[in-house]
């Protein structure tokens, strides 16, 4: 019903440092072994916000993944015939259109076919409709109709009685015909592609399951440990939940199919509006962005319209707390807003002297404030009430980022205490999976005074309202493929289960921060030493004192099987751990047991966190240099595991990476197998 798909940029040479989101590099570890890691980022968690070129966030990395899948699976020759089947199908239909007098708008074309029907339109597509076939209603006048690789000829059939003529004037198209009768031969490909040795190996299903797996395995993910990325909300996806994104009448449904056509979607979204409605305390919801960035775009966009329908557009001003999320700013200059920073106190909480300062300098010409809460430093700020008045005063609004949500669900609404807008992160939330950055989606919740300047959609009406800024996204619905995860959550839980959850989350968290305090300071906390439902590790003194950084602790979890926190964000030098509610108290222990365990090696053999992690490979071949054992390297905990994770590279060269860009296949020989 619109996705999620994933979008591709390409750039000429050049202009690799100024793409939003991420490029692979080829690099070595540290035995000299090819290794890949992610180049270039331009996120503002990886570089200086001041630097940062994308408000791109949430990618959408399960959909390249099942894009690359399918062309490692048919590789070039499998998709050229694919597209041949696409074209001769489209060109027959074209052709016994044109045979039938009807005419066609175009003499080249691909896959869609454009027919010229003087005021039959409508009747066309009604007849079409009768047979359970949607064509495209460009106009009155013209119909649209695009044929893919599952159009078989009844199809075809169905589309030339719809338009009046015989099926017996259809060719078997399919079968037969030239490949690309209809392309200009100034179009035509003439280069190779998918010259990777890899789109050659997997024809058959079971070869390509086998390759899958193996990929799977070099990873560590939520089915192998918990993964406490901070700021990232990493929790449990149940499979019931997502079982019904593969049902056919919620994956194979046009994103404008009509109305009458999609009721079921229709109800399935209006249940989730109506359930983070009252989740949030607001008014109303969009769920059209496709990811917390995208919701960020829209909700100050709607700050912008409510200004100008005030006659107050000189309101362009949005402040930012130092501790703000990440994209923020980035998003605030893609709305046409001027960013001023408002700093924070030693706790972690806005400086509210500053704040005033900032609404002083710009009274007349403040627009927001946009701030997260809990806040990045992972604490429930107790001034958040005052904060938001003193904006209203200025006749600002609040922008309350939800990324952070997790921690607030059946405790407390943000459209209740003084926000005005906010987005909300499904994929993190509301169990939506997003290994590897996605996909996602971000719905915005406004206040009923911007409920009119909500996104809609050319398309379809029941999008958003009259007023709004248009589309945030391709779709009227975003990313609608993936709703019925969160619905099914939210259905599953009810309101005490969703309320527990977040319990659970800040109890988890603040179980961590107590556990580690003897051993790594905990940065932030707030009122009786707690925290909200992340922590922040603080490993700078530590660093001062033995030269071991956050990397080398980083590498070193690996070898306990464990992902690492996320790394130096917010505050450089530091581990941001949040454990979600998903884990046990034994999965934690196991954590905590492996950050202490590392404590200790700190001190006693701190040269076997500087090469970790430690490979099979690195553990078994050649001599053995080093003042600890093979046993120590591979088994921190001390006890021979079955079950070990074994990391696939050594620490690998980021320097290498990010000069050695993925932008075109490496040669065959390179991947010949060495005696």
């Amino acid at each position: 019903f619109g996705g999620p798909h994933a979008g591709f940029m390409a750039v000429r040479a050049g202009l690799e440092r100024s793409l939003p989101g991420r490029l692979v590099g080829v690099s070595v570890d540290a035995d000299g072994n090819r290794a890949h890691r992610l180049a270039l980022q331009t996120r503002e968690q990886h570089i200086r916000r001041e630097k940062a070129t994308s408000n791109i966030c949430t990618a959408q990395v399960l959909l390249a993944v099942m894009a690359s899948a399918y062309a490692v699976h048919h590789g070039p020759d499998g998709l050229r015939a694919i597209a041949g089947r696409v074209h001769r199908a489209a060109a027959g239909l074209a052709s016994s259109l044109r045979s039938g007098g009807v005419e066609i708008a175009h003499d080249a074309l691909f896959d869609t076919v454009c027919a010229v029907v003087p005021g039959r339109a409508d009747e066309i597509v009604a007849a079409a409709a009768a047979h359970r076939v949607d064509l495209r209603r460009i106009d009155a006048d013209r119909v649209g109709i695009t044929c893919d690789e599952t159009t078989v000829t009844s199809d075809l059939a169905t589309v030339l009685h719809a338009f009046g003529l015989d099926a017996d004037t259809l060719a078997d198209t399919l079968a037969d015909g030239d490949d690309t009768e209809s392309i200009p031969a100034g179009l035509l490909r003439a280069t190779p592609f998918c010259e990777h040795p890899v789109f050659h190996e997997h024809r058959s299903e079971t070869s390509l399951l086998r390759y899958l797996r193996r990929l799977a395995d070099r990873d560590i993910a939520l089915d192998r440990s918990m993964i406490p990325l901070g700021s990232c909300t990493m929790k449990l996806n149940a499979a019931a939940e997502m079982e019904a994104v593969s049902w056919p009448g919620f994956a194979d449904i046009h994103p404008f199919s009509p109305a009458a056509r999609s009721v079921g979607y229709r109800r399935l979204i209006d249940d989730l509006e109506q359930w983070l409605v009252a989740i949030t305390g607001y008014a109303a919801v969009s769920l059209q962005p496709n990811a917390g960035s995208q919701g960020e775009l829209a909700g100050l966009l709607a700050i912008r319209g409510y200004h100008r329908s005030r006659g107050e557009a000189a309101r362009d001003v949005c402040l930012i707390p130092s501790s703000a999320h990440g994209t923020n700013a980035a998003s605030a200059v893609m709305a046409g807003m001027r960013v001023a920073v408002v700093a924070c106190d030693d706790a972690g909480n806005v400086d509210v002297d500053s704040l005033h300062a900032a609404v002083a300098t710009h009274e007349g010409h403040l627009a927001a404030l946009m701030v997260t809460y809990p806040s990045t430093h992972g604490v429930f700020e107790e001034a958040i009430g005052d904060i938001c008045a003193t904006v209203h005063d200025a006749g600002g609004q609040v922008y309350l980022d939800g990324a952070n949500l997790n921690a607030m669900v059946g405790l407390a609404r943000p459209g209740r205490f003084g926000a005005d807008v906010s987005h909300l992160n499904l994929h993190k939330t509301f169990c939506i999976p997003h290994g590897g950055g996605g996909p996602g989606v971000g719905p915005v919740a406004v206040g009923a005074h911007l409920a009119p300047f909500l996104p809609n959609h050319p398309l379809d009406e029941e999008a958003g309202p009259p007023t709004g800024p248009g589309p945030i996204s391709g779709a009227p619905f975003g990313s609608a493929g993936i709703l019925p995860i969160p619905w099914a959550y939210v259905r599953l839980m009810g309101g005490e289960g969703l309320r527990r959850a977040s319990q659970v989350a800040i109890l988890n968290a603040n179980y961590v921060a107590r556990r580690l305090a003897d051993h790594y300071p905990v940065l932030y906390a707030g009122r009786n030493g707690l925290v909200a439902h992340e922590c922040i590790l603080d490993l700078r003194p530590l660093a001062k004192v033995t030269g071991i950084t956050v990397d080398d602790v980083a590498k070193r979890l690996i070898d306990h099987g464990f992902h690492a926190p996320t790394m130096s964000f917010p505050v450089p030098g530091t581990l941001m751990v949040e454990p979600t509610e998903s884990e046990n108290r034994h999965e934690l222990d196991r954590f905590c047991d492996a950050m202490i365990a590392i404590r200790t090696e700190i001190d006693e053999v701190p040269e076997v966190l500087k090469g970790a992690p430690w490979t099979a490979a690195s553990l078994l071949v050649g001599e053995w240099p080093h003042s600890f054992s093979r046993e120590q390297a591979a088994f921190p905990s001390g006890r021979i595991d079955p079950d070990k994770y074994w990391p696939p590279v050594r620490r690998i060269d980021g320097g290498h990476g990010d000069r050695h860009l993925i932008c075109s296949c490496p040669p065959p020989e390179a991947f010949a197998e060495t005696d």
